[in-house]
């Protein structure tokens, strides 16, 4: 998707499938409260060409259920399957200043694309995208060599964010590889 801002898009769910035979659909969110996929405006398709305004309808099965404007029967609601939904950056409003005590906020969109250093300030590469396979928060980083490295977004291994300054610093773990022919070898 283009933006007319300049500043990318942000992903905020996915039509998973059609939901009845009025035209409703099943979008998974990924978005911090599910519902909210519909909190942000219009929502618009990877190319920016196709807009739909969002009413969400309730959730189901950890999906949402939701109405988007000009699709009326099953079969268009089914043609959309796959569609990623998107809204703009500037839809997502600033940053939220206050915490609950020790915690901070950050959109996931404001980390990527954010210079990834060591504890020493040697680069190691940049922020290409976060994700949450169920076991926390996962940062995948294309390092400077090709190579992608993924990290837990811990506190531990992740120290230090600095959106205002472009740079997260990171402490990787050491990795334990398993030596042919078990531990006995």
């Amino acid at each position: 998707m283009t933006s007319g801002t300049g500043t990318k898009p942000i992903l905020v769910g996915a039509v998973v499938g059609a939901h009845g035979v009025r035209g409703e659909v099943k979008i998974k969110s990924f978005t911090a409260l599910a519902k909210d996929v519909g909190a942000y405006g219009p929502v618009s398709d990877e190319s920016g060409k196709r807009r739909f305004a969002v009413r969400v309808r309730g959730e189901a099965r950890g999906l949402v259920v939701a109405r988007l404007e000009g699709i009326e029967d099953r079969n268009a609601a089914e043609a959309l399957k796959g569609m990623r939904l998107y809204v703009e950056r500037a839809a997502l409003g600033a940053r939220p200043k206050r915490a609950p005590k020790g915690a901070e906020i950050w959109y996931h969109a404001d980390l990527v694309g954010l210079a990834v250093e060591d504890t020493q300030g040697r680069r190691i590469g940049t922020v290409k995208a976060l994700a949450n396979y169920g076991a926390g928060d996962i940062v995948e980083v294309a390092g400077e060599g090709g190579q992608n490295l993924l990290l837990p977004f811990t506190k531990r291994v992740v120290p230090v964010v600095d959106v205002d300054g472009g740079r997260i610093v990171v402490d990787p773990p050491v990795e334990v590889e398993a030596k042919e022919g078990g531990p006995d070898e």
